[in-house]
């Protein structure tokens, strides 16, 4: 039995002004973050540069998407080749918010995917079902599309560069959580399709994270269930002492051994 390690993400989405953010940083930059979580931080892309002259080296930081066609007349746009040069690590992939606001398709993922690994980015990959799919009984007939898209723009080498978020659309900024036992059975059946579709090495070392309105209450409980390896948080991200608790979570339930 192997161990991964937790990653933790904080997706700030469209929120902050440079007021919002010192105070939000100087509460981040006092967290005593554990030697087996890794933690990131996605602020608007405008606020990137001023996030990472103030933000501790312990908490990367990232951007919220690329786009798929890397540099050239694409208005509006950031590159993945840019955010390398930034000196950033990390890019958010295929968010339900992507998808669902701005029409981000499953083959445009597969490509910024692509995009994001070729200058060596590491990705965010997220998957999830919407409350009707999931009343249909059609929650692992899309999360296994989504996942077969993410899995076209990875070559076999590159999955160390990738974590798997699921975030269940229907408890994403609602105050809804899925139920410890269902975000557990979803994300075994991921890892399940990793060992079928990928492979079991990578099955077994693939980090997935849980993405569905999680706050410092529910979170232990959350990381006790075997193949959930972290979070990527939104609304509680904004909240400091919230965040800590969050990021903090594994000091207080015991070392995680994965499935």
């Amino acid at each position: 039995m192997s161990e991964r390690r937790i990653c933790i993400g904080g997706n700030w989405k469209c929120n902050g002004t440079r007021k919002t953010i010192t105070e939000l940083v100087n509460k981040l930059n006092q967290i005593k973050i554990p030697s087996n979580v890794d933690v990131i931080v996605a602020p608007v892309a405008i606020h990137i540069p001023f996030v990472m002259e103030k933000i501790t080296s312990q908490i990367a930081v990232a951007t919220q998407n690329i786009n798929h066609k890397g540099q050239g007349a694409y208005t509006g746009e950031i590159a993945s080749d840019q955010v390398s040069d930034l000196g950033l690590k990390w890019t958010i992939i295929g968010h339900s918010e992507r998808r669902q606001l701005f029409h981000t398709t499953d083959d445009r993922i597969t490509q910024q995917i692509q995009e994001a690994l070729k200058t060596g980015l590491y990705v965010i990959a997220c998957c999830g079902e919407t409350l009707d799919e999931r009343k249909a009984d059609k929650t692992m007939q899309i999360v296994t599309m989504q996942l077969e898209a993410i899995k076209k723009g990875v070559k076999n080498d590159e999955w160390n560069k990738v974590v798997i978020a699921y975030e269940p659309v229907w408890a994403i900024g609602t105050g809804q959580v899925a139920t410890p036992q269902q975000a557990q059975e979803v994300h075994h059946k991921i890892r399940q399709w990793f060992a079928s579709q990928v492979n079991e090495n990578v099955a077994n070392s693939i980090r997935i994270q849980y993405g569905g309105s999680v706050n410092g209450k529910n979170c232990e409980e959350l990381l006790r269930c075997p193949d959930i390896d972290g979070f990527l948080v939104g609304g509680a991200s904004l909240k400091g002492d919230e965040f800590e608790k969050i990021v903090t979570a594994i000091n207080r339930i015991g070392k995680k051994d994965s499935a």
